[in-house]
């Protein structure tokens, strides 16, 4: 499965609209915290067949923003969530983000 890189607002509305399950990870690139758990992620996309997008906390702020904004949780990076249709089913932070916790939320 290859991994979106969200950049606009729409790029993100799109994403977030498309239905069934899918991971949103926010990375933050200068932390290696966030990169740490960033090889968690690709390490479960890689091997699974779900829709997954990245946002780039730094790089792509208005986006990071907006995920905030849309559903309601505070922002922290690294961050990941699982969304089914357009609702947030679960969701970790920091050291919380292993493949483990990720199949173990996704249900794989």
């Amino acid at each position: 499965m290859s991994l979106k890189h969200l950049q606009s607002e729409e790029e993100l509305n799109a994403f977030v609209q498309e239905p069934g399950k899918k991971l949103l990870f926010k990375h933050s690139t200068t932390c290696p915290i966030s990169a740490n758990a960033y090889k968690e992620f690709q390490s479960f996309t890689a091997s699974k067949d779900i829709p997954a997008a990245l946002v780039k906390v730094i790089e792509d702020r208005p986006v990071s923003n907006k995920i905030t904004e849309i559903f309601g949780i505070k922002h922290e990076s690294p961050q990941i969530f699982l969304l089914e249709n357009d609702r947030v089913e679960w969701n970790a932070s920091h050291w919380n983000i292993t493949k483990d916790a990720i199949e173990k939320a996704v249900g794989q």
